[in-house]
């Protein structure tokens, strides 16, 4: 089962300085039938101004991944950790047992992010925070593992939740297969592009709410980015 969650229908916020759609119920958008999709909590699709960002704000037991689309965010939290993520690439926060964080964009130009939040396994667990280039051409007509909580995936970024988040880039006509489980739930969006996903057509940033399918077969019709979550 493949429910294609439109673009134009998703929920949204425009605050000025940020600009952002919800796949979940977030903030102050609220739809019951939308709460998550198995452990995944929050699917934020956010274009941030120049200059701009979220200021210091507390986390607390939640895996939060930023992957960067457009542009670059800065990071800065309470543990000390500093670093700048550029497009294409991915952080991970594991706010554990309560840290504090915030996302500027330091950039001339404009920023725009996937921020996805998922359940960890444990609660309490020490904070962390981590980042790491994945280029572009690596992903090139394949499917990549970003950030897993599995321990065979030793290149991907560690997240403590039983889930993987995968991403590839596909020229207009290539297919590539994900192996997502029948007992799985995938969250996939097109960061830009338009694909066909198991014969379920995703215009760019539309998601697809997934399960009780065991091979994901994505073909694109025309160039596209593709991230996925792959979770219990």
């Amino acid at each position: 089962m493949i429910e294609r969650r439109p673009f134009a229908e998703l929920g949204s916020a425009n605050h000025g300085w940020l600009d952002a759609k919800h796949h979940f119920s977030f903030a102050n958008y609220y739809d019951p039938a939308r709460m998550g999709w198995g452990p995944i909590r929050v699917w934020n699709d956010d274009t941030i101004a120049a200059g701009t960002g979220f200021p210091p704000h507390p986390h607390a037991d939640m895996e939060i991944i930023t992957y960067v689309r457009e542009g670059a965010i800065t990071h800065q939290d309470s543990l000390g950790n500093t670093g700048r993520t550029e497009a294409g690439d991915v952080q991970v926060m594991s706010a554990g047992s309560g840290v504090r964080h915030s996302e500027y964009n330091r950039e001339p130009g404009t920023t725009k992010i996937f921020q996805i939040w998922i359940e960890p396994k444990t609660r309490g667990d020490t904070p962390a925070w981590g980042a790491k280039p994945f280029p572009k051409g690596d992903r090139s007509g394949r499917f990549v593992t970003l950030a897993s909580g599995f321990a065979d995936d030793a290149d991907a970024l560690p997240i403590r939740t039983d889930a993987r988040i995968v991403g590839a880039t596909l020229k207009a006509g290539e297919t590539a297969e994900y192996p997502l489980g029948a007992d799985r739930h995938g969250y996939l969006v097109a960061a830009s592009g338009s694909v066909d996903v198991n014969g379920i057509r995703l215009d760019p940033r539309d998601g697809a709410a997934i399960v009780d399918e065991a091979i994901l077969r994505v073909t694109a019709i025309n160039d596209a980015e593709i991230v996925l979550v792959d979770a219990a």
